[in-house]
């Protein structure tokens, strides 16, 4: 439980970066503002039109009496909004680093020079971005179907897909918003993955953090360059972590 909660104050860490760092900050702004626009668009149409689909994908219940009808449909429509949370999520995450990249390498850049570190080198670049981020909407359908697919439980479903939807999405963000701190000092992926699960609790709870505040209205244009700062202390906490651990199997800058 501390791991999680110290992972929740590293976003409190990211916020406290716009008072820091505000001019970096605010250009995070511009393409998290766009992919919000074009997202927030596809949730109100899927919610509109969300009482006519439960109805298309299940006309087996039209006989049904109407209680359970309307039990089935309440569930099929929960585990739906649940699955276009988390794809939501994950498609606002790689569209708007896929948008942003410059803006932010530049809050990245500015962050590990204010915590001592000025002369890293980006080893993304746009590209590698782009591919991060489509495999990160790929991987996003796979747990927007996993989280459907909970919100389908008798009486739990929607509690549960709704859990179940904050916490896989607020794991891939954390996991995709760490990758520049962490590749920057030459960590490979596997290194990564490793990382991250050895320090589980930490990472979720400042995916979950993250995602939370993505959830509020407009919440996730001012959350999205708080996060990526964020999740450069993040990165760098996970290695500091590991040199302690083990510092003849990792030499690398802090």
């Amino acid at each position: 439980m501390s791991g999680f909660v110290a992972g929740v104050a590293l976003l409190g860490r990211g916020f406290a970066y716009w008072r820091r760092l505000p001019e970096a900050m605010v250009l995070g702004l511009i393409p998290a503002a766009i992919a919000s626009l074009l997202l927030f668009a596809a949730i109100v149409a899927l919610g509109l039109s969300l009482p006519a689909l439960t109805d298309w994908v299940t006309p087996f219940a039209d006989g049904w009496p109407s209680f359970w009808a309307g039990v089935l449909r309440v569930a099929v429509g929960t585990a739906m909004l649940g699955a276009a949370i988390v794809l939501a999520a994950v498609s606002f995450t790689a569209l708007t680093l896929v948008i942003g990249d410059p803006f932010y390498e530049r809050i990245w850049r500015a962050v590990e020079s204010d915590l001592g570190t000025p002369d890293l080198e980006d080893r993304t670049g746009f590209w590698r971005a782009a591919r991060d981020g489509l495999a990160l909407f790929v991987r996003g359908i796979g747990c927007a179907i996993l989280a459907a697919l909970c919100g389908l439980v008798p009486v739990v479903g929607g509690v549960l897909g709704f859990v179940a939807a904050v916490g896989m999405s607020g794991w891939l963000l954390a996991d995709e918003l760490t990758t520049r701190a962490l590749a920057a000092r030459g960590i490979q992926a596997a290194e990564r993955r490793a990382l991250r699960r050895r320090h589980r609790a930490r990472v979720l709870g400042f995916g979950v953090a993250t995602q939370l505040f993505f959830l509020v209205p407009l919440g996730a244009v001012a959350t999205m360059p708080a996060a990526v700062a964020g999740a450069t202390v993040l990165g760098r906490e996970l290695l500091a972590d590991a040199t302690a651990m083990a510092p003849e199997k990792v030499d690398r800058r802090p």
